[in-house]
């Protein structure tokens, strides 16, 4: 039963409606890494009333983590992050099913975790991590939404959809060098909760067949000028 009053400014949207909701209510999403932008995607989509949210992560909330990864306060130093936002969604809405992985996502768990999910949003900083859940995602037919964050820019995708473009149409290959990530290099708060929410919103369109998905387009945000750039991406038939 969809809690109507909870959900009536969306379900008002016309291309949402009580048929979206419940689209949404039965959606079964899966988020690998709950740092800066898997804790504002996970936000938003218990708030949105997904069924079923699945969060992979191995780390402890640290302090240096709270400028930017919004689930967590200084109470929750030294605990399994996916312990704290398992009890913080289910604080949001306790209506969805939160599943909790406390485990590095690798070639041997990889399968079994995704299996149980109709959507992947890839929020990790680990380079390997991305190529693992394409290609997990590619054999298995799952679509998986896409972002990334590097000082001030950030990229949102769409990969694996109705056979669109995968992650390595954009990257075929790992890079040989090691690229810095936010502990490295720095973050503004603000840019991974953008990139974070754009994952979300991604999400629920193809949950609800919303709009058109970011399939074949890659976009790009530079917080200093706020400004969106987009680049059309096409299914490498060698892939």
């Amino acid at each position: 039963m969809i809690d109507n009053e909870r959900y009536i400014r969306q379900i008002l949207l016309p291309e949402i409606g009580i048929e979206g909701q419940e689209k949404i209510s039965t959606a079964k999403v899966l988020v690998v890494g709950a740092g800066g932008l898997g804790c504002p995607a996970m936000q938003y989509l218990a708030s949105s009333g997904v069924g079923t949210i699945g969060i992979v992560d191995f780390d402890k909330v640290s302090a240096s983590n709270l400028h930017r990864q919004i689930l967590y306060s200084i109470d929750d130093i030294g605990v399994p992050k996916v312990d704290v936002a398992k009890r913080q969604l289910e604080r949001i809405n306790p209506n969805c099913i939160i599943k909790k992985y406390d485990v590095m996502l690798s070639t041997e768990n990889a399968k079994t975790i995704i299996n149980d999910y109709d959507i992947i949003i890839d929020a990790t900083d680990m380079i390997s991590s991305r190529y693992l859940i394409n290609d997990t995602c590619l054999e298995m037919q799952k679509p998986f939404v896409y972002g990334a964050v590097y000082k001030y820019q950030g990229q949102v995708s769409v990969f694996n959809l109705n056979n669109g473009p995968t992650y390595r149409c954009l990257f075929p290959n790992p890079p040989i060098s090691k690229i810095k990530d936010c502990n490295e290099s720095g973050i503004l708060p603000v840019l991974p909760g953008i990139i974070g929410l754009m994952q979300a919103t991604e999400t629920i369109k193809i949950i609800t067949g919303l709009g058109n998905p970011l399939s074949g387009t890659v976009g790009l945000f530079d917080i200093k000028t706020m400004q969106w750039e987009h680049i059309k991406l096409s299914r490498k038939q060698t892939i």
